[in-house]
């Protein structure tokens, strides 16, 4: 399938776009920030002629962090004579997305001052004085033991959990790691049960390494998904090829109903009517850590790929690839992460939606995040000026049609709303669902992953694992 055929190619360096000019958000942004632009709904086909290469990425290059082939044998020899530092899994997924570019124009671990500018402002300041989003900490943490043997040292081998070595840090800089301060500003609380917190932070060390990153061995994971890994290099390419003069994205960590398939088409419908000729859907599912109860990443690829087999989606316009950022759970400011990521893969529209990064309180039974604040602060965000973003239209069951609608509150009796607990009890009890909620396929990809975790013989539930 070509929406999910692997690529290898080299982008030529994009052209300044234009954009038709649109109207200004109704959201208030604080004083001195530029309003950012939001999809209008036009009410006729636009006469504008669209004229649009691919949108920059920030800081005007792609920042990839590969050693040349010709370098490696040189660069493991100097590696297997520098301290070295043992990666974790989630570890090893930032250095994938560090060394493929969807954090450009960071060039590596974060260094202090640029830890404080995340935690502080959500955004980095450039040396020509631009300004590029940057919400959620890209760091690499320490213990004191490490920190000793690193010394005197200015680089060190980083090394996955069988010692083999993936890459080394240079121009190190070892500063505290205040843990407490990293999990307020970056959720908003520190209430324990925060996943991320408790996964990658709580027993992690007591210091923070930067540097700049040199990845001799890429970051593989011999899942059998590797067709979608698509850096941003390769998504820009594969736009290139089909000429794409508009790139929308959209985000999910959960099967694709046909309410999710509702909007994106819907999405798609608008932009022609703005004038564009070929818009093309980034569908990007997170394919980093995530908590246990999601739906792992092997499973939610075999549903959308079902959804493209069942022509849910269309794959001539649409390109599926897995975005490999952890996920945080860290509401309004981790969906800043989200966004920015996209144009750095050539995205200029991104879609979001309710409650955008969200997740419930640890502790209470409500949700952590006022379910609208994601789009409010994507509306504003400092570093995404140049984003277009696509609030989410609600979408419920209309059973007087038996499919996925927008939702008319004038005939709210008519929409049924299918929460995401209550899908997922349906499939475990291998219920159906109302027909038109899902494509059959998909639904049976769900089903299957339910049966999967059915009791063993030990009477015991095989725990999920994380993708």
């Amino acid at each position: 399938m070509a929406a999910m055929a692997s690529l290898y190619l080299k982008t030529s360096t994009p052209l300044p776009h234009s954009f038709p000019k649109l109207p200004k958000t109704h959201f208030a942004p604080p004083l001195n920030l530029p309003r950012r632009r939001l999809l209008p709904v036009p009410r006729t086909r636009s006469a504008t002629r669209i004229c649009a290469s691919l949108i920059d990425p920030d800081g005007g290059k792609l920042v990839e962090l590969f050693v040349q082939e010709a370098e490696k044998e040189s660069k493991l020899q100097q590696a297997s004579s520098l301290p070295k530092i043992k990666l974790s899994r989630i570890d090893l997924q930032w250095v994938q997305v560090l060394s493929e570019g969807w954090a450009s124009p960071l060039k590596g671990f974060m260094r202090e001052s640029e830890f404080l500018q995340t935690l502080h402002f959500n955004s980095l300041r450039l040396e020509n004085g631009s300004v590029v989003n940057m919400s959620v900490p890209i760091v690499l943490a320490v213990d004191d033991a490490q920190k000793s043997r690193v010394g005197s040292f200015t680089s060190v081998a980083l090394v996955d959990h069988q010692d083999d070595v993936v890459a080394i840090l240079n121009d190190i800089e070892i500063y505290k790691h205040n843990k407490e301060e990293r999990i307020a500003r970056t959720w908003g609380t520190t209430a324990p049960g925060l996943p991320y917190v408790e996964e990658a932070i709580t027993h992690a060390g007591n210091w923070l390494i930067g540097g700049d990153l040199e990845v001799i061995n890429p970051v593989k994971y011999d899942d059998g998904l590797e067709r979608f890994r698509l850096s941003p290099a390769q998504l820009r390419a594969e736009f290139e090829r089909r000429n794409a003069d508009a790139v929308f994205a959209f985000q999910l960590r959960n099967p694709v109903h046909n309410g999710h398939a509702l909007l994106m088409t819907d999405t798609r419908r608008r932009l022609l009517e703005m004038g564009y000729k070929n818009p093309v859907l980034l569908l990007h599912p997170l394919g980093g850590y995530t908590k246990a109860d999601d739906v792992p990443l092997n499973w939610r690829m075999k549903q959308h790929e079902k959804v493209l087999e069942d022509g849910i989606l269309d794959p001539e316009t649409t390109v599926v690839s897995i975005f490999p950022s952890p996920m945080h759970y860290a509401g309004p400011t981790e969906v800043q992460w989200h966004a920015k990521a996209r144009i750095n893969a050539g995205a200029n529209f991104y879609i979001v939606g309710r409650d955008p990064a969200g997740m419930s309180h640890p502790l209470e039974k409500r949700d952590l995040y006022d379910a609208d604040h994601g789009k409010k602060v994507l509306s504003m965000a400092p570093g995404l000026e140049r984003l277009n973003i696509l609030p989410f239209k609600v979408a419920a069951y209309d059973k007087t049609q038996s499919k996925m609608a927008f939702f008319d509150p004038s005939r709210a009796q008519d929409f049924l709303f299918i929460s995401g607990t209550k899908m997922r009890t349906l499939a475990k009890n291998r219920e159906s669902p109302p027909d038109g909620f899902m494509c059959p396929g998909g639904w049976k990809v769900l089903v299957e992953y339910y049966d999967s975790l059915s009791p063993s013989e030990n009477g015991r539930l095989p725990e999920p694992i994380p993708a």
